[in-house]
């Protein structure tokens, strides 16, 4: 086995056993995941990384490590360990960065998974191999990765819009896009003979990136019939300014108990760092 073989075991062992962690304790779950309120208000960036070591099942876990199983072999040999790292890592971080940047006005949102840095290792691999025969699921057919590509673009974007499920497209999407341009970046040769099917791919996922930055409006929508969401940011930036005035409060009581002790609280104060401590356990 080779390092790059090493590094993606060392991975899914580690993910694997942090994972079955998060299944037994809901406080090791809670403490790592991704949630938009401690990243933004509590600034626990932490969790842009450790939320990617936890998932909600086996089932979940298995298909994530199953992925990054398949697609690391052409990453790994083509680039190296260090760069298969440096694309693993990237993508995660990348992924959960689109997801904050679509739900910052949603406090309460939060998600677990692997999925956003095993999309960057899958689209890194077909940035390289374009034409790379990727299977469909329980079915004895694969299709040039590209087109794969592309359709996984367009389902992300439209799992976006739609809201329909419980799956983080908008991870994956990011995931898939820093892998992306990692790979391109690290090996530009490609470019010259696959620009093409790259443009292809890239083109419609850097044209919704940014609609979301520049009219998020676009992102409002229930279903297929695209029914928009009247009063999504009001509701949601209450609830953000909401939260921001509480840990403000909380702020400034711990400094009251660094400054004159525990004593020196009100019984309204003490019940609100009661009330808050229950909340961060």
């Amino acid at each position: 086995m080779d390092s790059a073989g090493i590094i993606v075991l060392i991975l899914i062992v580690l993910t694997t056993f942090i994972s079955y962690k998060g299944f037994s304790s809901s406080r090791i779950f809670e403490r790592y995941k991704f949630r938009v309120d401690r990243i933004l208000i509590n600034k626990d960036y932490k969790r842009l990384i450790t939320s990617g070591f936890l998932h909600v099942s086996w089932t979940h876990l298995i298909f994530n490590m199953f992925g990054l199983y398949v697609f690391s072999g052409v990453v790994g040999s083509t680039l190296g360990s260090l760069n298969f790292l440096i694309i693993y890592f990237a993508s995660l971080v990348g992924g959960e960065l689109l997801s904050l940047l679509i739900h910052r006005n949603e406090g309460d949102y939060s998600s677990v998974g692997a999925s956003g840095a095993v999309c960057g290792v899958m689209f890194a691999s077909v940035a390289i191999y374009p034409d790379m025969g990727i299977g469909l699921f329980l079915l004895p057919i694969s299709i040039p990765g590209w087109i794969f590509a592309l359709l996984y673009v367009l389902f992300s974007i439209y799992g976006i819009r739609s809201q329909k499920n419980n799956i983080g497209h908008d991870a994956h999407l990011g995931g898939a896009l820093a892998g992306m341009f990692l790979a391109l970046a690290m090996h530009p040769s490609v470019i010259i003979y696959n620009y093409g099917k790259i443009l292809i791919i890239l083109v419609p996922t850097v044209v919704f990136i940014y609609l979301i930055i520049t009219r998020p409006g676009t992102l409002l929508v229930d279903n297929l019939f695209y029914k928009t969401h009247k009063d999504f940011y009001s509701i949601d930036h209450k609830y953000n300014a909401d939260q921001k005035d509480r840990q403000q409060e909380i702020d400034k009581i711990l400094d009251k108990i660094s400054r004159r002790g525990m004593k020196s609280l009100s019984k309204k104060e003490k019940e609100t760092l009661e009330a808050y401590s229950k909340n961060v356990r």
